[in-house]
This record gives structure tokens, C-alpha cells and sequence, in this order.
């Protein structure tokens, strides 16, 4: 039997909860509908990962038992990742990162998002005759990459909250590279792709054995490049990314072929992450904090704020009005989130989540289709402006809660399949520039120092009380929003389990498309679907990488998303003496 939910009154931004404000007074709610975390002193206590390789939650899951904090377990788990899951995510790519510190109960963002080159132009992905460059060409370019953040990033949460030392994070990653590990058929099947990524010099070179033959799944990869990187990136810390000699490979590559890049060594000395608070906001019994601009955290929770106002939640999931309701306010999420996001001081946070303006968007939600959205006037806002953003699918995702409660969900991105397919020091460096708009207008446009517009939004869920209630998020490209969306719905709405939620059908509806899964939903509710004007269709938008927690009945029910390689683990550690 499902629990009855009371809907709070009003949709708050609490951006005091970033763990150096002072609490904030949260708006009353409904009794939550699980138990509170169970005391972390209790014994046996318990910590949790999820991550997209068994091999890298394994590393992880090391830190923890080693006695690391979950920002411990992150940067081994994401130097892990960068060299099993390099079509994702890598050392040479950028990240927020979402920490939620049980002892003081905040919550503090760091984003190391990459940032534009001091020598980026607003037109640099524009062609000689003023049109855009084709994407297939851009993201191959020296021009694609800009100053990776990631490093930097994982160094300032670990002096911030880290337990073990920097140099003890890196052992099984240094291990792994030198011996090797075993090829995926998921990397097998990216490795022999028509990506221009996958046909690049560095990638082919990489990605070959030692008879000159295309490696396959269950083929042993080393990467002794990346073995050496990564023993100076543990005893010299993140300079070993910053200054001296892989800087300068970076620049050196980025410099190379057509459409050369503009990066210096001063770019990436001068790189610095950024201590943000979240933006938080009500969903049902819980409240939802993730990053501010320029992710696109706003834009999940003005869509929450959205579906909270219909009857989604009493469909359930095999009602085909609860689908098309769904596909129409990510639409209206979608139309406001593209007009107004980016890297810029005029982005309407509070009006995007105001009360009034989201009743308004909601009341734009039906039971049929209709045409596309427009973006709506929300408190604040500037004029809405055209936006061209080719944001596309790739990116990684993990979940940590470590033995004494804390918790980190990171979402990491190198951005498209093996980012620019440029190789330094045995990682591939992003193609993030490409997520810029590469028409120089509105809040996404290329500037000098700019970070481009992110849809990735680790969320951290809280309980009334500010306890920890779970985490989630994926990668995906600007189908982020609507997995951990359609994830949000199936957990809190219709009160499924973490797994069967993450495996609920992907529905990407955005602007005229409703991209998706086609095949997963049942021939009757898709017919159904249908009638009302959302035709589900697949080929683009559908490869989520989807994890999450939530704290139940005092424990983790926890998963990994079943369309990729992860695993979801829970283990018991020794009391404290």
C-alpha cells in the first residue's frame, strides 16, 4: 500500500544549506515515509557505492575500509574510472561533486567544471562562412578542449573532508594501469564505433594490441602512460595536472592539426574550483539539493516543483496519462532551462522556482500533447535568448555514503565518447568547449574564463530533518534532467524500490522530440501514449547511466542503472572503538 502524501505548501529555495551557511529553517512537510538513518556510532555500521565498473566500486570500497571518507573513496573511484571507463569520464574532463557532511548537516558543491581558454572567442566554432561547425568536426579539434577541472576539484574536497592522505588514494589505480583489466563488451562496442573520437590517431594507437589488431571484449588493456601520471599525481598532488610537464603535453596537443586551440600554460595554472552552495527545494516529503548554475539543478527542480502540482504520482507507472503529463512538463523545463542557464550572473534561480511562476508553467501540463513550449517570463529574468547548444550523451556517475554517514553523489564527464580523442599522459582530454552554444548569443556563449552550461545534477536527498535520506544522478547529456527526473518520480511517486526505478523506461521530451526507449514500454501503454500525441521514438537521448540510494528501513536500497557496466555495493565495517 502506498503511503498518503500531504504536498508542502510552498516550493523554497534553501541555499543556506551549503555546509558554511547557517542552517535554514525548512518549510514543514509530511512525515517522511521511511525511517531516518540509523545512528552511524551503532554497530555494524555500513557504507555504500555505486559506480559504472565493478572495478572501480571495488577500489573505492578499499578507501572506505581503510577508514577514508566518501570524498576519500571519489577521487579513487573517479582515477579508477578514468582509466576502465575512459569513453566517460577521466583525469582529463570536469565534475561537480555534491558532499553532504553528516556531523554539521550541509550540504557544499564543488564544481570543477572545465573552463574557455583566456584566448576563447564567442565565434571559435563558427566556419569560415559564419555557419556552425559541423559537430563531427569540432569535437575532434584542439579547440574542443578546454582547462580540465576534475583534478583540481577532487584536491579541494579531499583537504576539506578527506580522512586518509592524498598519496594512499592511488594504489589500486597505479596497480590496474601497469597489470591491465579486462575489456568490457560495452568498451569494446564504443572502441569499435564510428565515433570520429574512436577513429582519432591517439584512440586507434591506444586501442590496439601488440600485433597492431583492434582490441575486443575480454582482451587485457594496459596503460603503463597512465600508471606513470598517476604515481606523480599521488606524490605531487593535483600540480602533477596543473604545472610542469602534463600541462605542458596538453597544451602542446591541444595546439595540434586544424582548428587549433588557443590553451596556454597560464590557462591551466590558473584553473581554481569553485565552492558553491546548492540549490534546494521541496519534493513531496524530501528536499532535493543540487548544483546552482551553471549545472542545471534548477531545472530538476523546477520539474519536480512541476509534477508535485499534477496527479503523476496516483497514476503510477502504467498509466499513459502519467507518462504524457510527464513528457509535457519536461518540455516547459526544457524550453525555460535552455533560454535562461549558463555561466552567467542573470540566470533566474528564485524565479525558476518561485510558487507562482511554477504553478503557472504546471498549468501548461495536460492529459494530450501539444505544441512545443515556449520559455516563460519567470521573476527576474532577462530576456529569454535563442540558444544552439549541441550538448551531447556521455559522462559518468557515482554514489558514496561512507561508515560515518557522509555522502557524495559526482557526476564526472570527459563530455562526448572518449571527449576530444586527444591522449595526454594516457587519459583523454574533454571536448567541453563543444558544450558551449556555437552561435555567440545568450546565457551559453563563449567567453574567455566561461564555463559551459552543464546538465549534470548529482542530487543529494534530504529528510525534513536534514538527515540524509539518499542520493542520485546520471550522466547523459541534456537527457540527465529527465532520467534522474524519471528516477524522482519512481522512487518518491510510486514508491518503488531504488532498483526497479533506475530501470523504469527513459522518456528524453524536449522541445518537438519524445526520444526514448521505445521498445520498453509495454505495445499497449505506448499505443495508449500515442493516441495522446507522445510517440515515443528511439536512436537518440536514451543512455542513461542512472545511480542512486536511499536510506530504507535502516539500511541502503540502492542500484546501478542495468544499461551500463555498474554495480551497487553495500558493505559492513568494524565498529568504532
Amino acid at each position: 500500500m502506498k503511503p498518503v502524501f500531504k504536498p508542502l505548501v510552498a516550493a523554497v529555495a534553501l541555499a543556506a544549506l551549503a555546509a558554511c551557511a547557517p542552517r535554514a529553517t525548512l518549510p514543514a512537510a509530511a512525515p517522511a515515509p521511511v525511517a531516518p538513518a540509523p545512528d552511524s556510532s551503532a554497530t555494524p555500521r555500513q557504507a555504500f557505492i555505486a559506480a559504472a565498473h565493478p572495478i572501480a566500486v571495488e577500489a573505492g570500497l578499499d578507501v572506505l575500509r581503510r577508514g577514508g571518507s566518501a570524498v576519500d573513496a571519489a577521487v579513487t573511484v573517479q582515477a579508477m574510472l578514468s582509466l576502465v571507463e575512459p569513453q566517460s569520464s577521466g583525469l582529463g574532463g570536469g565534475a561537480f561533486l555534491v558532499h553532504y557532511d553528516r556531523a554539521t548537516q550541509g550540504i557544499t558543491v564543488y564544481d570543477g567544471r572545465g573552463v574557455a581558454p583566456a584566448g576563447a572567442t564567442p565565434d571559435m566554432l563558427l566556419g569560415p562562412d559564419g555557419k556552425p561547425l559541423p559537430f563531427g568536426t569540432a569535437v575532434v579539434s584542439g579547440r574542443a578542449t578546454g582547462v580540465p577541472g576534475v583534478v583540481a576539484m577532487l584536491g579541494l574536497a579531499h583537504r576539506n573532508a578527506g580522512k586518509l592522505a592524498w598519496r594512499d588514494l592511488f594504489g589500486d589505480v597505479v596497480r590496474t594501469a601497469d597489470q591491465g583489466f579486462t575489456v568490457t563488451d560495452r568498451l569494446a562496442q564504443l572502441i569499435d564505433s564510428r565515433a570520429p573520437q574512436a577513429r582519432g590517431a591517439d584512440a586507434v594507437a591506444y586501442f590496439r594490441n601488440a600485433q597492431g589488431q583492434q582490441i575486443k571484449a575480454g582482451d587485457t588493456l594496459r596503460n603503463p602512460a597512465y600508471a606513470a601520471f598517476v604515481r606523480r599525481l599521488a606524490s605531487e598532488g593535483p600540480d602533477a595536472m596543473y604545472k610542469g610537464e602534463t600541462a605542458r603535453r596538453i597544451v602542446a596537443r591541444v595546439r595540434q592539426g586544424d582548428l587549433a586551440g588557443s590553451m596556454t600554460e597560464a590557462d591551466i595554472a590558473a584553473y581554481r574550483p569553485i565552492v558553491r552552495q546548492p540549490v534546494c527545494n521541496p519534493f513531496r516529503v524530501y528536499i532535493l539539493c543540487a548544483p546552482p548554475p551553471p549545472s542545471s539543478g534548477v531545472g530538476l527542480l523546477q520539474l519536480m516543483a512541476m509534477i508535485e502540482r499534477t496527479d503523476i504520482a496516483k497514476r503510477g507507472p502504467n498509466d499513459p496519462v502519467a507518462w504524457v503529463k510527464y513528457a509535457e512538463a519536461s518540455r516547459v523545463m526544457y524550453a525555460d532551462r535552455d533560454a535562461y542557464v549558463g555561466d552567467v550572473p542573470t540566470v533566474p534561480v528564485k524565479g525558476m522556482l518561485d510558487p507562482a511562476y511554477v504553478a503557472s508553467r504546471a498549468a501548461l501540463v495536460g492529459e494530450r500533447a501539444g505544441a512545443a513550449p515556449q520559455p516563460g517570463t519567470p521573476p527576474g529574468a532577462v530576456t529569454a535568448r535563442i540558444d544552439a547548444t549541441q550538448e551531447v550523451a556521455g559522462t559518468s556517475h557515482f554514489v558514496i555514503v561512507d561508515g560515518d554517514g557522509n555522502a557524495v553523489s559526482m557526476t564526472t564527464t570527459v563530455e562526448s565518447l572518449f571527449g576530444s580523442g586527444r591522449m595526454v599522459d594516457g587519459f583523454f582530454l574533454n571536448n567541453q568547449m563543444t558544450d558551449f552554444s556555437f552561435v555567440p548569443d545568450g546565457p551559453n556563449a563563449i567567453a574567455p574564463g566561461k564555463r559551459p552550461r552543464s546538465s549534470m545534477v548529482p542530487t543529494i536527498i534530504l529528510n525534513p530533518d536534514r538527515t540524509l535520506a539518499g542520493a542520485i544522478g546520471s550522466p547523459g547529456g541534456n537527457a540527465i534532467l529527465a532520467y534522474v527526473s524519471k528516477t524522482l518520480v519512481g522512487i518518491v511517486g510510486w514508491n518503488m524500490p531504488v532498483a526497479d526505478a533506475l530501470a523504469l523506461p527513459n522518456l528524453v521530451a524536449r522541445g518537438t522530440a519524445f526520444n526514448g526507449e521505445a521498445s520498453k514500454f509495454a505495445p499497449p501503454l505506448a499505443a495508449a501514449m500515442s493516441a495522446r500525441g507522445v510517440t515515443v521514438r528511439g536512436g537518440s537521448g536514451e543512455n542513461s547511466g542512472l545511480h542512486g540510494v536511499m536510506l530504507r528501513n535502516g539500511g541502503f536500497d540502492g542500484g546501478a542503472d542495468p544499461r551500463r557496466d555498474g554495480v551497487a555495493r553495500t558493505i559492513t565495517l568494524p565498529a568504532r572503538n
